[in-house]
């Protein structure tokens, strides 16, 4: 009965004390699960925007700051009403995707991107309360991110919450540890991960170092987000059991953690939420990662990048979760149709134009004129004209292919011009990438997945590199 007090007690204070922002729409429709976008914050403030002290900031090994907000680690979790088994999946930080109002870029950017535009726009405004500017531009910021991701994996974001830096550090300390494996000793000066090979429990300033290290690992990020899941798990399986859960000393350790560095979204029920979770085992949790096709793209502005294929991601996400796919490609391809693109071929292979052509024209658009362009062109472009480039970044996602928009008088309203370049891949563009059903997923590397491919669960502890 006292346990059963305090903790009421405790989770009265955590609600009382956290942190919301205003970042999603309170009117999703109800699809028989709650989907929940899990953000990790390379950032240098706490929850409330304090600057965090400099020496803390030595301590967790945070680096120079950029001055942006990117976000390392980005989790979707997919968690039935029904209590049937969650899943989690990692989107890596380097995905190219297409940002809603940005184009395409890294998605680890797109809150950066969200939130420094709205940043000048209000100090444009004559916005001077620096609080308000910072409060106001962060929401942009996530509401950019959430999109971003919406749009890539075709499911509605029902809660947001972020961690940053601190809070990680702080919530490992409050549960007493995360047991992790590791494959082979790792001595990375980078981020500071020195561990040998087998079990350990790590917290602090030690679980920040492995969850960030990517130099020195077989598969860069890939490895990273297999690192991240499997802590991930871990933590999952800490937080569940009855032994945090009962002990006053972790629970209130656990909520000023909490308090401090994470923030969710307004009118989050934590209380519906923490009933839906008790009977959440380790084994119902399962982690996973998005498919993805080339793990050294390299884009047009953005230096190298993992390139993903929307439309495997969407499929891939209704596999996982076991939700039938909504009616959108339809609209999609009707929206498409409005658009006429007409392929000029600026290299020496022929045919290349009418095969671009059918491609996109699989995909709904609508095709136009096809013929070699009039001398040999080194860059892929996609010109469009005045007012028409967010179709043209649309044709663009299509091509697969980098590429650049370029805005041109000269293309017909209605219509957008793609002028292959020497530089066109081929092997990555939508008519490979995309193909029957049967074939697609071949097309694709298989997303990462724990040592000896097993499934990372939050029920026991997996070896990983």
């Amino acid at each position: 009965m006292s346990l059963t007090g305090y903790a009421w007690a405790a989770m009265q204070g955590l609600v009382g004390g956290l942190t919301t922002t205003d970042v999603i729409s309170q009117d999703q429709p109800a699809d028989g699960a709650r989907d929940i976008l899990l953000v990790g914050m390379d950032s240098r403030t706490d929850a409330q925007g304090n600057p965090l002290p400099q020496q803390l900031l030595d301590q967790l090994r945070a680096g120079v700051s950029d001055g942006e907000e990117n976000t390392d680690t980005l989790i979707l979790v997919h968690i039935p009403n029904n209590g049937s088994k969650a899943v989690a999946m990692s989107l890596p930080r380097d995905s190219y995707v297409n940002i809603p109002g940005f184009g395409k870029h890294k998605i680890n950017s797109a809150y950066a991107r969200g939130k420094a535009t709205e940043r000048s726009k209000l100090q444009a405004s004559g916005d001077t309360d620096a609080k308000d500017v910072e409060l106001k531009s962060n929401q942009a910021g996530a509401k950019t991110l959430i999109a971003t991701v919406q749009q890539l994996t075709g499911f509605g974001i029902d809660n947001y919450a972020s961690i940053n830096l601190l809070g990680f550090s702080d919530i490992t300390k409050a549960i007493g540890g995360v047991d992790v494996c590791l494959k082979d000793n790792v001595n990375d000066p980078y981020s500071g991960a020195r561990f040998t090979a087998g079990r350990h429990t790590i917290s602090g300033v030690e679980a920040l170092e492995f969850v960030r290290q990517r130099h020195g690992l077989p598969r860069g990020d890939l490895d990273r987000v297999v690192r991240q899941q499997v802590f991930m798990a871990g933590m999952a399986q800490k937080v569940l059991s009855a032994g945090t859960l009962a002990d006053p000393g972790k629970l209130s350790g656990l909520t000023d953690a909490i308090k401090k560095s994470v923030v969710l979204n307004q009118g989050w029920d934590i209380f519906a939420f923490a009933q839906q979770m008790k009977g959440l085992t380790g084994g119902q949790l399962q982690f996973e990662t998005i498919p993805v096709v080339n793990v050294d793209y390299d884009t047009p502005e953005d230096g190298q990048a993992i390139q993903v294929d929307p439309q495997q991601v969407h499929d891939f996400v209704q596999t996982v979760t076991g939700v039938p796919a909504p009616q959108q490609p339809a609209a999609a391809g009707s929206q498409n149709s409005a658009t006429t693109v007409d392929v000029h071929n600026g290299t020496s292979k022929e045919g290349l134009a009418a095969n671009v052509s059918e491609s996109l024209s699989a995909k709904g658009f609508t095709a136009g004129e096809t013929k070699n362009a009039s001398g040999n062109v080194k860059s892929t472009a996609v010109r469009y004209p005045a007012g028409a480039k967010d179709k043209a970044q649309t044709v663009a996602d299509a091509l697969g292919s980098k590429s650049s928009l370029v805005e041109d008088d000269s293309v017909p309203a209605g219509h957008v011009l793609v002028v292959i370049g020497s530089d066109f891949q081929q092997a990555s563009s939508a008519a490979n990438v995309r193909q029957a059903p049967a074939q697609s997923s071949s097309s694709a590397a298989p997303p990462p997945a724990a040592p000896d491919d097993k499934p990372i669960t939050a029920d026991g502890i997996t070896c990983v590199n």
